[in-house]
């Protein structure tokens, strides 16, 4: 999606108090695993997380790993989206991002050594969170992203990956709630519902939680 905007005004970051954080950027949620979680065209947003990584001095990842015999994997019976019982656990989901496999790399052009410090989340079958910050639906359990950006001194993180409306959304969400400055780049994002629920989430991320969002890293300056 693109926000419609009369003018173009740059949102201003400092370098050494910002950094960029690529949520879940792997094969799995793209057509190149179609069998898996496919969001359309979530293979096409490496050059804008590699944009908005050259604007921060600190740059993070995070990646679902999951293993096969997740308790939320999806089946004829129980399909995508019902409901499933378990305290860390919501809805079912088609198996994606496995252990292991092609669908838990990171897209090409991506690189692990790239990254300042890297998150790995629904290692555990009776969990699913979505959340680059915490482990756990009932958010407890650090990843102890929020900690290191504190600990680096950042004050701002520039977020971009996949899904918009899921994973995207819940990191943002928890990194306002911790008290950054948090700018949304939807060129960076793709999201898994219709363009009109994809809207609606990012108006509710503007008006809840006061997130900026902008539609490419070239609406970003940094200093």
């Amino acid at each position: 999606m693109v926000i419609e905007t009369e003018e173009i005004v740059k949102v201003t970051v400092i370098f050494e108090k910002t950094a960029s954080h690529n949520v879940d950027p792997e094969k799995g949620f793209t057509p190149l695993c179609p069998d898996e979680l496919p969001v359309k065209e979530g293979h096409l947003i490496v050059p804008e997380l590699l944009g908005q990584n050259k604007l921060a001095k600190r740059r993070t990842v995070s990646k679902d790993i999951h293993p096969l015999n997740a308790e939320w994997k999806a089946t004829p019976e129980q399909p995508q989206f019902s409901s499933v019982v378990g305290e860390n656990l919501d809805i079912r989901w088609k198996m994606h991002c496995p252990s292991g496999q092609k669908g838990s790399e990171l897209l090409d052009g991506l690189k692990m050594l790239d990254y300042d410090y890297f998150v790995v989340k629904g290692f555990e079958p009776d969990m699913h969170p979505y959340s680059s910050c915490y482990q756990d639906l009932a958010k407890r359990i650090s990843t102890g992203l929020i900690e290191w950006y504190k600990v680096n001194e950042i004050t701002t993180v520039i977020v971009g990956g996949l899904a918009l409306d899921y994973c995207v959304g819940e990191t943002v969400i928890d990194l306002v709630n911790a008290g950054f400055q948090v700018i949304l780049n939807l060129g960076a994002c793709r999201g898994i519902g219709t363009p009109e629920e994809v809207e609606a989430y990012v108006n509710m991320l503007i008006e809840t939680y006061h997130v900026i969002v902008v539609n490419s890293f070239t609406e970003i300056e940094s200093i």
